[in-house]
């Protein structure tokens, strides 16, 4: 019969190995996501994308795209955050990052919100007046 100590220690060698292939899974694996044919490819050159949910920390963002990058502080006026969505609300705000992504971050970032799948991504203009992309939930 196995000690209680190495009944403990087995589950808890085998989390990282579950969340590595949990990851692997999600943002690197070509089995569980094919972008959709009706999305126009990512134009090459800089992206600017406004973020608000778990993009906000820079370990979620290194492990998607593989940097951190230089985020700023950001506000989308005109919505308020509905648990992982934006709604349309005059007055609200939601406060966010500024991301500068080239074309292959873009698409990354694209593989990790599920684009036209879980999330369409759609253009906003910021407080401070500058465009950006952001994600918006699909019904």
């Amino acid at each position: 019969m196995p000690s209680a100590r190495l009944m403990i220690a087995l589950p808890l060698a085998a989390t990282p190995l579950a969340v590595g292939a949990w990851l692997w899974l999600v943002l690197l694996s070509p089995w569980t996501y094919d972008r959709p044919e009706h999305l126009a490819p990512v134009a090459p050159g800089s992206h600017a994308l406004f973020v608000y949910g778990t993009l906000r920390h820079a370990p979620v963002r290194w492990l998607v795209y593989g940097r951190t990058g230089d985020p700023e502080e950001a506000v989308l006026p005109g919505y308020r955050r509905e648990e992982l969505d934006l709604e349309p609300d005059p007055d609200g705000r939601v406060e966010g990052l500024l991301l500068r992504v080239d074309a292959g971050e873009l698409t990354r970032l694209d593989r990790y919100e599920r684009l036209g799948i879980r999330y369409e991504r759609v253009r906003v203009t910021l407080a401070d007046g500058r465009n950006a992309w952001t994600y918006r939930r699909l019904d």
